[in-house]
């Protein structure tokens, strides 16, 4: 399998990939944000059509629209009636865009696909670059905000007096989530990014419960799950997507349980 190079390119991209949602995935649930992840992954479906019409690559369209689509979103308000409303009207409109944007460019219904559920074969070493670059990109600025951001999300009374912080850090973070988003598709596809980006968290809050042990448990969960998914992708021939989902949520139903049981005793 590994003499493949696209399968060693996978491997590499699913551990930077892995490492993102280890940070990103515990303040995503967190926070709460799981329905703006979400959205972002009909949004980046967009944005990699504008790409593909563009005749540039789909990573850069994918960061343009979730990027400006996070911007706008994050200076609507804290009320949460009023985001919610804003994400549904940009998520039937980025959904519109992305199937008028494949119609319009004559694009072959195979790059569709993998717009959508993500194409191992499809990672080049130019791809592997620029995700690398930007995963990097990411981490730093995560760190470089990661106090700030941690009391934000984890400490709500204490933040609300902090108003003004707390407008600017969400914001923030709504373009790293966005840029996470944009990066991770390329592997998952943008159909499923969401759970790559929530389930794995979800999971591990059962069985620690300090941050610092939630990101590398999330990023274990990721690790096994990416790493695992591109193996039985490689030997089936069936979409890598799949199989990603299915082991997240098998680790998702296996913490439930255990807390249950835990609880139970």
């Amino acid at each position: 399998m590994l003499d493949y190079a696209f399968m060693r390119y996978g491997f590499i991209a699913s551990f930077f990939i892995s490492i993102l949602c280890g940070f990103m995935g515990v303040f995503v649930v967190s926070r709460k944000t799981s329905f703006f992840t979400h959205t972002l992954s009909e949004i980046g479906f967009a944005g990699a059509a504008f790409g593909l019409f563009l005749k540039t690559s789909p990573v850069i369209g994918m960061l343009i629209f979730t990027i400006l689509s996070s911007l706008m979103i994050g200076t609507v308000g804290n009320r949460v009636s009023r985001r919610e409303s804003s994400i549904s009207v940009f998520s039937g409109l980025f959904i519109g865009l992305g199937i008028l944007f494949l119609s319009i460019s004559n694009t072959q219904s195979s790059y569709a696909t993998n717009i959508l559920f993500g194409s191992i074969v499809g990672i080049g070493v130019n791809d592997l670059k620029t995700l690398i670059f930007l995963s990097i990109a990411i981490i730093v600025a995560i760190l470089l905000i990661y106090r700030r951001l941690k009391y934000n999300s984890f400490d709500g009374t204490g933040s609300h007096f902090n108003a003004g912080y707390d407008t600017a850090i969400s914001i923030i973070f709504l373009i790293l989530l966005a840029s996470t988003v944009s990066v991770t598709a390329q592997i998952v596809g943008s159909l499923l990014i969401f759970a790559l980006l929530t389930i794995p968290a979800s999971a591990a809050k059962y069985f620690v419960h300090n941050v610092w042990g939630m990101i590398l448990l999330t990023f274990i969960f990721s690790l096994i799950g990416t790493w695992a998914g591109l193996s039985l992708s490689y030997i089936t021939n069936l979409p890598v997507s799949f199989f990603i989902a299915a082991i997240e949520s098998a680790f998702y139903i296996i913490a439930i349980t255990y807390d249950k049981l835990r609880n139970h005793d």
